[in-house]
C-alpha cells in the first residue's frame, strides 16, 4: 500500500489555491478541505473571530483520520506562517503520510486584480476582500513566505 499524501496549499487570497486544490483533489483522488466552504454555512455572514481556527482544527481531525485510512488529503488553508506549515508537516509525517507543499507566489498587483474580479461576482459563501485587507495580509505573509530552502525540503522528503 502506498503512503497517503497531504497536499498543502500556501498563498494569499486570489493566488489560485482553491483552483489548484480542486485540481489536486481530482488528480490524486484526495479529500479536499477548504475552511471557506464551511464558514458561511456554519456561522453565516459576520465577524468570525476565532471560529476559523475552530473550523481548521476540526478539519484537521478529519484530515488525520483520512490519512490514517490511506486517503490523500488537500489542505486548502493558506498556511501563511512558517511554524504553522512545519506543524502540519510534522503531524502528517507522524501519521506516516508524505507532504507536498504548493506555494502559489503571485505578485500583489495580480492578486488585487483577481480579488477585484472575484468581489464583483461573489458566489455563495464567498466574502469580499478590500484593498486595505490585502495590504495587511501581504505584510503579514511577506515575512513568512516559504524560502527556497523550505521549498527544497518538501521536494526532498519522502
Amino acid at each position: 500500500m502506498t503512503r497517503p499524501t497531504l497536499y498543502v496549499m500556501v498563498g494569499l487570497p486570489g493566488a489560485g489555491k482553491t483552483t489548484l486544490a480542486k485540481q489536486l483533489e481530482t488528480e490524486h483522488h484526495a479529500l479536499r478541505l477548504t475552511p471557506d466552504e464551511w464558514m458561511m454555512p456554519l456561522f453565516g455572514w459576520g465577524e468570525f473571530e476565532n471560529k476559523r481556527e475552530v473550523v481548521e482544527a476540526l478539519l484537521w481531525q478529519v484530515a488525520a483520520r483520512a490519512l490514517l485510512l490511506g486517503v490523500n488529503v488537500v489542505l486548502d488553508y493558506g498556511l501563511w506562517g512558517r511554524s504553522e506549515r512545519g506543524e502540519y508537516r510534522a503531524r502528517a509525517e507522524a501519521l506516516g503520510a508524505r507532504v507536498r507543499l504548493h506555494f502559489l507566489d503571485v505578485p500583489k498587483a495580480e492578486l488585487w486584480r483577481r480579488i477585484e474580479a472575484r468581489n464583483r461576482a461573489l458566489g455563495a459563501g464567498e466574502v469580499p476582500i478590500s484593498r486595505p485587507q490585502l495590504e495587511e495580509y501581504w505584510d503579514i505573509f511577506d515575512s513568512q513566505r516559504p524560502t527556497e530552502e523550505e521549498l527544497n525540503s518538501y521536494r526532498q522528503s519522502d
